[in-house]
């Protein structure tokens, strides 16, 4: 399979090379964190780095299962360790070694160690570990590609239209490209291994859930309303033929339960007026469309809007964001990106034309959130229109493809 080099998250694992923190990459199966761990071995050895400084073990290949046992694990990993130099040790799918947390914190104490780990499931980020290292660690939250790096893939970087309609129906995990190349037809295939994987390991073992039928309900139910305000009742109410004892406890712990495993994702609102986060008729989204059309079917597409709107939350999150659903009095800000010292404001519209002439009603619907909030950060609308730019008393228009390649 063709390595992508993923820029981003490898220069952060460079500037923190060497540095006495745990660097744990987090994120849905198969989006690419061992591949980039890979790619980081082979930087590293051409810095000059020896082969035996690096102790690498993928917990998926069952020539390691005999290291699940904790203890095992770090007795192999001390007898491995090269005397008088830094060893880099990185542990891949760690939430299959059961209270794997300790043995973690035994090897950070080595300063000779220096430690990456990575898992597909946010359990990773329960409260006994996070309280067990506190500042002591980076979170590197992955995402499957970026349209960016999707089309860094291909010689021919034209036509980035069509190529954004494929990486919609075709998927965002990198091995789909290979796939895409030879024989589109067994993206649907490879997208189901990923999908019963994620159900059944991240799912419903690690949160005990049996109820197989409802939890794919849910499943279906949030990414068919990506971008629609909901709430847990909503999703209570509107599952058909619900099995009775699946209350709203339940719903809720499913709900979790997609979240942990990346599956899902989901956007609180934020009253900005109030300027207080709000607990109800937060927005989810999906971690890929071509998986949301694997699961739907045809109907999938027929909402383009939201799914431009998905597309763009997951970049903002790529970029570094906490990304919030804005709230101004009765009108909607899609979202708010945030970083510390920054805040930019963001309206996604598929289009703001009628015909094919610019529709000023549709223009101005787009504009007045914006316009409400009085204060000096940008301000964009982005659409699929292929016209230029544009300017509205300081609110950008800018196509989102154009975006989505910055």
């Amino acid at each position: 399979m063709e390595k992508i080099n993923r820029e981003d998250y490898l220069s952060i694992l460079k500037n923190f090379k060497d540095k006495q923190i745990i660097k744990v990459i987090t994120g849905i199966r198969r989006c690419g964190k061992s591949t980039l761990l890979e790619i980081f071995q082979e930087y590293l050895l051409k810095t000059g780095v020896e082969r035996s400084q690096i102790i690498s073990i993928n917990f998926e290949n069952s020539d390691y299962e005999e290291l699940q046992d904790r203890k095992k694990l770090y007795e192999y990993i001390k007898q491995k360790l090269v005397k008088g130099k830094k060893t880099y040790v990185f542990l891949d799918e760690i939430q299959n070694v059961k209270d794997f947390e300790k043995t973690v914190d035994s090897l950070f104490i080595n300063k000779d160690v220096d430690l990456y780990i990575t898992g597909s499931n946010a359990y990773l980020f329960s409260s006994e570990l996070a309280t067990l290292l506190t500042g002591r660690y980076i979170e590197i939250k992955m995402l499957p590609l970026s349209f960016k790096e999707y089309v860094s893939a291909f010689e021919d970087k034209t036509d980035l239209s069509r190529k954004f309609r494929d990486y919609l129906r075709y998927s965002s995990f990198p091995q789909s490209i290979d796939l895409y190349k030879t024989n589109p037809n067994n993206i649907n295939m490879f997208l189901d291994g990923i999908y019963n994987t994620i159900l059944f390991k991240d799912v419903m073992q690690r949160k005990e859930i049996t109820d197989k039928v409802v939890l794919e309900k849910v499943i279906k139910y949030l990414y068919d309303n990506i971008g629609n305000r909901t709430s847990l009742k909503n999703i209570c109410d509107n599952l058909e033929d619900i099995e009775k004892n699946s209350s709203y406890n339940t719903i809720s712990k499913y709900v979790d339960a997609l979240l942990d495993s990346y599956l899902v994702y989901k956007a609180n609102r934020y009253d900005i007026k109030g300027k207080e986060i709000l607990k109800t008729q937060e927005k989810y989204y999906a971690v890929d469309i071509g998986l949301r059309y694997y699961m739907l079917g045809q109907k999938s597409g027929r909402d383009m809007g939201h799914i431009l709107e998905n597309i763009v939350y997951l970049e903002l999150l790529r970029r570094g964001y906490e990304v919030f659903i804005g709230k101004y009095d009765d009108l909607e800000v899609d979202f708010i990106a945030r970083k510390p010292e920054e805040i930019v404001y963001y309206q996604v519209a598929l289009t703001i034309r009628e015909n094919n002439e610019l529709d000023n009603k549709i223009l101005e619907r787009e504009l007045m959130p914006l316009k409400k909030i009085n204060d000096n950060y940008p301000k964009y609308i982005l659409t699929l229109d292929d016209d230029l730019d544009a300017d509205y008393d300081g609110i950008r228009k800018i196509n989102a493809i154009d975006w989505l390649m910055l």
